[in-house]
């Protein structure tokens, strides 16, 4: 599993391939090519082949790639089988861990993301997020709020607390946050993100290229921060208790703080 933290992933169509090198060349860090939701029934033979053709004839060693399947489709399995290793897939609609234990068995060892989206799921993060297969969890929001029934907050923060929690325990990185769909609305997403950035994620998908630099910006650690960090690992180095320059005490219980803010600067610089 990649320990550099995914701050800014960015979805594209699978059956617009003449968009696919724009996604690449985005910035983002991740691009998730869609199968699913992305693409109309009858275009999706069309989008599988388009897909395995362009990941087939180009290395990625600059941008990572994930191909988001369609739930159950044996098809489609079978085409990001025959991929880079490197390419990850990510499964809508996980309910259990017999969800991945069928996809793993045709895709292997590469990195699988669980996608929960249905109350069902929910019910089953704690188990779904220990599967050795799962390299990580994310959750489906306009799914799950239309099989809940409800689009408040405080419902949507507690599955969001509850995915956070599960995939911290099972020792996943933390989630990225879902997609913000209102594409023009760029203080809104800001708001959110920071919200969610505050609430312990890390990383948001984005739907246009110009979420991206907003999303980035929101999890860019602060000067202050950095400053911060850096002090606490090197009071910290050879354990016991000390004190930072402004006389509050820091302990080695900080280090995991201080080091996920670094790793954040480095993947946001």
């Amino acid at each position: 599993m990649n320990d550099t933290p995914i701050v800014t992933a960015l979805y594209v169509p699978g059956d617009r391939p003449d968009r696919f090198e724009k996604a690449a060349g985005s910035g983002t860090q991740l691009v998730i090519i869609d199968l699913e939701d992305a693409v109309a029934p009858d275009r999706k033979a069309f989008a599988r082949d388009e897909v395995v053709t362009w990941l087939a004839s180009r290395s990625f060693d600059d941008v990572r790639i994930d191909v988001r399947v369609n739930a159950g489709d044996a098809d489609d399995l079978a085409a990001v089988a025959t991929l880079d290793p490197t390419i990850g897939i990510r499964v809508p609609k996980v309910e259990s861990p017999t969800d991945i234990d069928a996809v793993a068995a045709v895709v292997g060892s590469r990195e699988i993301a669980a996608l929960v989206e249905t109350a069902v799921g929910v019910e089953s993060l704690g188990p779904i997020a220990s599967h050795p297969a799962i390299s990580g969890l994310s959750l489906g929001e306009a799914d799950l709020a239309s099989d809940l029934g409800t689009q408040d907050h405080s419902v949507l923060d507690w599955v969001r607390i509850r995915l956070l929690v599960a995939a911290r325990a099972a020792g996943l990185p933390a989630p990225m946050m879902s997609v913000y769909p209102a594409i023009s609305d760029l203080d809104g997403l800001r708001i959110a993100t920071e919200r969610g950035r505050d609430m312990g994620f890390v990383g948001r998908t984005a739907v246009h290229p110009s979420q991206l630099p907003v999303i980035a910006a929101a999890f860019r650690p602060s000067a202050d921060d950095i400053a911060w960090a850096t002090d606490v690992l090197d009071i910290t180095a050879f354990g016991g208790v000390g004190r930072l320059p402004s006389g509050d005490m820091v302990d080695p219980a900080m280090r995991g703080r201080a080091e996920r803010i670094l790793a954040l600067a480095e993947a946001t610089t």
